[in-house]
């Protein structure tokens, strides 16, 4: 049995890896941190989680790291670089921010606003996109994990680019996002009010998963590639679809994505001409992936969907630190989508 701490665990995504680890038959629970909540109960936080026996709630700083194998840092972007420099070096850390997903210092500063502030750790940090670089991950001590509404898009377009089925100038990501992908903190934007009976658009033309699509893109091509990207908003709890255009043959596209794909346990490819649902998928570590053919030849619609706070954050964190702890990859990720 190994122990993992959470640090951040009163936020949408340190929730979720409670749930997910509760039965994970290898991996327990050894702290959980949250600084404006610390002496709190988790279910008085969370009351979902009350039947489970948790550590209360306590500040990073009185953890005792000796008794733990793993962190997952749940924290506020711009904040983790800071804490994990200050961590014993034996501990491995899968970050769920996007402080280490950025390969280059300076495309990090461009898109966030600030330096760098761990510099040493960001050389040695691994992409946390499971499905393509579980190699890395395995012997990683630090892990940074995917932007939700990046690795939706990635799993829909990467294979293709590696195959040379279709066009890299000529990729349209329009993305659709449950409210969760926010977070929790209390923001104007994410009201019941300014959010129900609603549908837009939002970071149109400079959201910061282009600089993950950019990275990520650029090396499965082998040479820079820009797509276009608009997210949008959509009124529901969780749950992202991608709908991806892009200029190439539906039966190269399908049958890349589906030979891709084959072995992996948590990404299917549905027969062609069927599209996903993020209903489907909701509550669980699985992406369905689409494929349709557009009434233009030579054009091609690829779907996929996950959700956002699973196979998007806190289960895609949770498959990594499997890997790194030598694990089986799939543990405490095995319960079916939940429906209706």
């Amino acid at each position: 049995m190994r122990t993992a701490a959470i640090l951040g665990a009163s936020g949408y995504t340190g929730a979720e890896l409670v749930r997910l680890i509760a039965t994970h038959p290898g991996l327990r629970i050894g702290a959980l941190t949250a600084d404006r909540k610390a002496g709190s109960e988790m279910r008085d936080v969370f009351p979902h989680l009350t039947h489970l026996d948790l550590p209360a709630l306590t500040r990073i700083e009185d953890v005792d790291f000796a008794r733990i194998d793993l962190v997952f840092c749940a924290l506020p972007h711009a904040t983790t670089q800071e804490v994990v420099a200050e961590l014993p070096r034996d501990l491995k850390v899968v970050d769920l921010s996007a402080d280490f997903r950025l390969e280059d210092p300076a495309v990090y500063e461009r898109w966030y606003g600030h330096a760098h502030h761990a510099l040493a750790l960001q050389a040695e940090a691994v992409y946390g996109l499971t499905e393509f670089y579980r190699d890395r991950i395995a012997p990683a001590r630090l892990v940074a994990g995917t932007g939700c509404n990046a690795a939706t898009g990635m799993y829909a377009v990467l294979p293709l680019l590696a195959d040379r089925v279709i066009d890299p100038d000529e990729i349209i990501i329009d993305l659709a996002t449950g409210v969760s992908g926010a977070g929790r903190s209390p923001k104007e934007g994410s009201l019941y009010a300014e959010v129900a009976e609603g549908f837009h658009a939002y970071n149109v033309a400079a959201h910061r998963h282009l600089a993950e699509f950019d990275q990520e893109f650029s090396k499965a091509a082998g040479r820079s590639v820009t797509c276009t990207f608009t997210p949008h908003l959509a009124p529901q709890n969780r749950g992202i679809l991608a709908t991806v255009y892009v200029r190439g043959e539906a039966a190269e596209i399908h049958a890349s994505l589906a030979r891709r794909y084959a072995a992996e346990p948590f990404l299917h490819v549905l027969p062609m001409g069927r599209t996903p649902q993020t209903r489907h998928v909701r509550g669980s570590n699985h992406c369905h992936i689409g494929v349709v053919a557009d009434r233009r030849a030579g054009r091609t619609m690829v779907f996929a969907a996950l959700d956002n706070l699973v196979k998007g954050a806190s289960g895609q964190a949770l498959q990594n630190a499997n890997l790194m702890l030598g694990l089986p990859e799939t543990q405490g990720l095995d319960a079916a989508p939940l429906f209706p």
